[in-house]
């Protein structure tokens, strides 16, 4: 398992994502949507860096959050639920890649599906 991408929660969405493309010399993964986008490093080194609209007023916990990628996802979300991570009652989407759990300090995470991650 490995971070994958580091989440930013932000109110500016579009300002936010150009600047980070251009200061990261990062591209796009697809697909982008309006509220959601990867920015990922073109020649494959580093975690990508992810962007969520969000209104400040509605959310309240952290404006980062992990996403940790892994081709074992449940083997991974067992052994984190062992070591102290606790499941977070999520409202998933149909056909979710990903499985939202809490550190010991309450901070949320995701442990995304991805095939072939070392």
């Amino acid at each position: 398992m490995k971070i994958g991408s580091i989440v930013i929660h932000c109110c500016e969405f579009e300002r936010m994502v150009a600047f980070w493309q251009e200061a990261l010399h990062y591209v796009p993964r697809e697909p982008v949507s309006d509220n959601w986008v990867v920015l990922r490093d073109p020649e494959g080194h580093g975690p990508n860096v992810s962007f969520q609209a969000h209104d400040r007023s509605g959310w309240r916990r952290s404006w980062l959050h992990l996403d940790l990628y892994t081709d074992r996802q449940q083997e991974e979300v067992n052994r984190l639920l062992t070591i102290g991570a606790k499941q977070y009652p999520w409202r998933y989407p149909e056909n979710a890649d990903y499985v939202v759990l809490q550190d010991p300090d309450g901070n949320l995470f995701c442990v995304v599906q991805r095939p072939q991650i070392s």
